[in-house]
């Protein structure tokens, strides 16, 4: 069984906000003995999905952004060993033991929770926004439709699923500007593809409805 090490950088522009990558902080850190982890790919995927596994490998030598160390786990299926020598580069580290200041940001992408139709996970698009007071301490309040649903989608609970901001941001993340405005509120996107705040937003109807 082949294999390769992922470059991390390609995975995190494909998902900018779920996937994961260590801050130049915590990578200017890195030290011989550290350990860090990086994702072992095969080339063919296997018959049960088996696709690879994340290990840790600790640093024994660092050359500018290329380093050597030995691998700290022991492979699930992969055709190594505990302490083979392993060549990578800073583009293969997906985690390593420090502190990350950016942990808060990644955080938020991760732990904020939002509602989200079935349809906009399809499309790929959102058209429409409200946010209603929070049920818990992950719910951000927020709701995001397409803006193609129509009635009986809408009234249907299982066209719609609880999942992590960053999902949203990963299709478009113009809505940052926005997103830490206060319950109650609604974005509609216009002509132009910007949003734009609903002032005078039905609540009364929807709160009641």
């Amino acid at each position: 069984m082949s294999w390769y090490l992922d470059n991390v950088y390609e995975l995190n522009k494909e998902s900018p906000y779920t996937f994961y990558v260590p801050s130049s902080e915590v990578l200017d850190k890195l030290k011989v003995g550290d350990l860090v982890k990086l994702i072992f790919v095969t080339k063919e995927e296997e018959d049960d999905g088996f696709r690879g596994e994340r290990m840790w490998v600790e640093i024994t030598q660092i050359n500018g952004e290329k380093f050597v160390g030995k691998l700290d786990n022991e492979p699930y299926r992969l055709p190594l060993k505990s302490g083979d020598e392993i060549s990578f580069g800073v583009e293969n580290i997906c985690d390593t033991e420090h502190e990350d200041p950016t942990s808060s940001n990644w955080d938020f992408y991760f732990d904020t929770k939002v509602i989200v139709s079935d349809d906009v996970l399809e499309k790929r698009e959102f058209n429409f926004m409200l946010r209603d007071n929070p049920n818990g301490e992950d719910d951000s309040g927020w709701s995001i439709l397409s803006g193609y649903e129509d009635d009986d989608f809408l009234s249907d609970s299982e066209n719609f699923q609880i999942i992590s901001i960053g999902v949203i941001l990963n299709i478009d993340d113009s809505i940052l500007g926005f997103i830490q405005e206060p319950p109650l509120c609604a974005f509609e996107r216009n002509d132009e593809g910007e949003f734009n705040k609903i002032d005078d937003y039905d609540w009364d109807d929807y709160l009641n409805g």
